[in-house]
């Protein structure tokens, strides 16, 4: 006969078992037994120790699969509700929580805080104990556990773009050699680029919302240069000189393909590379940190203000009166996409004509140094993707959203709004 351990155990597998094949019923069953157990003090123990050990031991998984909070918390966002994904934030800040602080990514700790993500219930507790004094009930809170178990625990392979926590080496562990290093973002170019986005969302007059994003995109043209060209120079003044990074930005339904072509625009005018995973939600931007944060401000500035020109434009109907509404959008934001793209390479071509000469001057061709550290991205690509695979995304089945699309793409206006919607 096994142990009251060993039951539990046994309990959740059969939970799983019964997600991984949709058989409500027998979760439930199986939700109702654990719930049960919650009842008597000598049990309640085993079950939330068994359930705490085993969400933890997915996360900590789940970061050897290449996952980070961020992903994490997009997947939960897309397939499991509210609570769920709230308790998975939980659990992940649990997790992190074992490590040395200093050991952790600072990426990631930054994707926690954004989550909303620390822990807020007592030492003396844990955390499913605290989800219970806050007036859940046994079953529901066993019946979210195991959710959440549940997709951690299925969570597919990714490619590691980041040390795993635990892993980092402390700033002051780190050679007298890096101690004066530079970071690879100017902090001072980022805020010059969301205040140039901003005014270009504020202002009325495509015109000058034209001058704003571009005076933006040239902003992060020009560090980027300078990026290069001082890792060149003295690859220890920059963080960035070893390698390219990646970074994972999501790209939801509706109308995903074309946002991923915004995307992939956005990454190809700013030295990056874009590979997209549809089923999972996210493009995976590869390029050096220097342009990684300016690609995802940018991004979400275009897609935002696209966003609010088509709710604007409301919906569409065909002459015998049926609804066009999806193949307007559709088309409107693939050519959206590809105008911006274009906009966004010529402003890029301007700054390096604009640069080359200051570089010539000082002993250095800036047209090799760039083409070098390209051949890096595409390395890395390479490397963390060996079996890419390129395919046609886009597609265009209404005229006027093509045209509407084309000519909102050259007054680009940069801001928030609303959501797209079907």
């Amino acid at each position: 006969m096994g142990t009251d351990s060993d039951e539990v155990v046994a309990l959740v597998s059969a939970a799983l078992h019964a997600l991984d094949h949709g058989l409500g019923d027998r979760l439930d069953d199986a939700a109702v037994t654990l719930a049960g157990r919650c009842a008597s003090a000598a049990t309640q123990r085993t079950v939330v120790v068994t359930l705490l050990d085993s969400l933890t031991a997915a996360t900590s998984m789940a970061w050897h699969r290449g996952w980070q909070p961020s992903d994490v918390h997009r997947l939960a966002g897309r397939r499991l509700g509210a609570a769920e994904q709230g308790l998975a934030v939980d659990v992940m800040s649990h997790e992190l929580g074992r490590y040395a602080p200093t050991s952790v990514d600072r990426r990631w700790w930054t994707q926690l805080r954004e989550q909303g993500g620390e822990a807020w219930w007592p030492a003396s507790s844990t955390l499913l104990d605290a989800h219970r004094e806050r007036g859940v009930d046994w079953f529901t809170l066993v019946s979210r556990a195991l959710t959440v178990l549940h997709l951690l625990a299925r969570l597919p392979v990714l490619e590691q773009l980041t040390p795993l926590p635990g892993t980092v080496v402390p700033p002051a562990a780190a050679s007298e050699g890096e101690a004066g290093e530079r970071p690879a973002v100017d902090e001072r170019i980022l805020s010059k680029v969301r205040l140039l986005l901003a005014k270009a969302e504020s202002t009325t007059f495509a015109a000058e919302a034209e001058t704003f994003t571009a005076g933006a995109q040239s902003l992060m043209a020009r560090h980027s240069i300078d990026a290069a060209v001082l890792a060149a120079a003295d690859p220890t003044r920059l963080r960035d000189h070893t390698a390219p990074e990646g970074r994972r930005i999501g790209i939801d339904n509706p109308y995903d393909g074309p946002k991923a072509m915004l995307l992939d625009a956005v990454a190809s005018a700013n030295r990056c590379r874009m590979v997209w995973s549809r089923e999972l939600g996210f493009g995976t931007v590869i390029g050096f940190e220097s342009d990684l944060e300016g690609v995802e401000v940018l991004f979400t500035s275009l897609l935002v203000q696209a966003t609010r020109t088509l709710t604007s434009a409301g919906s569409r109907t065909d002459r015998h009166g049926g609804s066009r509404t999806r193949s307007f959008r559709q088309s409107f934001l693939t050519a959206y996409a590809s105008r911006i793209g274009e906009r966004l390479r010529e402003v890029t071509a301007a700054e390096e004509v604009a640069a080359s000469a200051t570089v010539r001057s000082a002993g250095r061709e800036l047209v090799p140094l760039l083409a070098a550290r390209a051949e890096e991205v595409d390395d890395a690509v390479s490397t963390w993707f060996p079996e890419l695979r390129a395919h046609s995304v886009g597609s265009v089945r209404d005229a006027e959203g093509w045209h509407s699309g084309r000519a909102a793409a050259d007054r680009a206006e940069l801001g928030s709004g609303p959501a797209i919607t079907p």
